[in-house]
């Protein structure tokens, strides 16, 4: 559901018209909803996506069924086949299930797995998780390459293209470094062509970063970049059918910095979103 978009935009300023325009939708749809929002059923499944997204955020490995069992404790009672579906829709999967969408050919590593499914970092630019994920729109698909710092959740860098080359990789890397200015950072990734290239490799050693690398196969091994794209999914991506590149583009900058950094809580965090983490945590030095 993206109308209480519309309604947080235009509290920001933002003229609801230009918003469902930009969304694809019509004003007159917008208005019907405010008059009447939700249904009771809506409000009742809206209140078991949210307990799933928590079960789920509290353990990735958990699939529906595990959610189903967890549900009675937080005061909600259905039927496994309810849940199934709920989740089906919301793209929430056990880490351990079979990989659903972007599919890349995995080659040889170049780096040692120096991560070992350890996803904790005691301070920032410890260690950076990577990733690409992809959607398709009316005019072709978009890329995204996304680069996570794990002690925060913070998305440090992140780069977004009609094709899937190793530049695509490099820019997020880039723009990560320009950022956050890391030195001995461990980057973990699984073994795309991308991260594999010559120019993502040059560029992390240039820079003073660490490679790593998962097993093939093993999706655990990058759980926590899986669990944002899962979020980017869900908020962004299956909220509606993309006419247009740029369209895409706008949504997914949007989500990211808006939402995800600034209003999004992790329980993990202490129900802080990334960027409130950060400023709480950030390190002080002597005058």
């Amino acid at each position: 559901m993206t109308y209480p978009l519309v309604a947080d935009l235009a509290a920001d300023g933002i003229p609801v018209a230009v918003t469902c325009r930009v969304l694809g939708f019509s004003k007159q749809a917008y208005y019907a909803w405010r008059t009447n929002p939700v249904s009771r059923r809506d409000l009742e499944d809206a209140y078991l996506i949210n307990a799933a997204v928590d079960i789920h955020a509290d353990d990735p490995g958990f699939g529906y069924r595990f959610i189903a069992d967890e549900l009675p404790a937080r005061g909600i009672v259905a039927g496994a086949n309810r849940v199934a579906r709920l989740c089906a829709q919301q793209r929430i999967w056990s880490v351990f299930a079979k990989r659903r969408g972007l599919t890349r050919r995995a080659g040889p590593p170049v780096h040692d797995d120096l991560v070992q499914r350890r996803f904790t970092a005691d301070a920032p630019n410890r260690l950076w998780l990577t990733d690409i994920t992809e959607h398709p729109t009316a005019e072709g698909k978009l890329y995204l390459c996304a680069i996570k710092d794990v002690h925060s959740g913070r998305i440090v860098g992140y780069s977004i293209d009609t094709r899937m080359k190793a530049s695509l990789a490099v820019a997020a890397l880039r723009n990560a470094i320009r950022l956050r200015g890391p030195a001995g950072t461990i980057v973990h990734s699984d073994r795309g062509s991308q991260f594999r290239s010559q120019k993502f490799v040059k560029a992390l050693r240039h820079n003073g970063l660490v490679g790593s690398m998962g097993r093939v196969g093993a999706c655990g091994d990058n759980a926590a970049m899986e669990s944002f794209f899962a979020l980017l999914q869900r908020n962004v991506l299956d909220q509606q059918r993309w006419h247009t590149r740029q369209e895409l583009r706008l949504a997914i900058v949007t989500w990211i910095e808006r939402t995800y950094h600034r209003r999004r809580r992790q329980r993990r965090l202490g129900r802080l979103t990334p960027i409130e983490f950060e400023t709480i945590n950030r390190p002080t030095h002597p005058a």
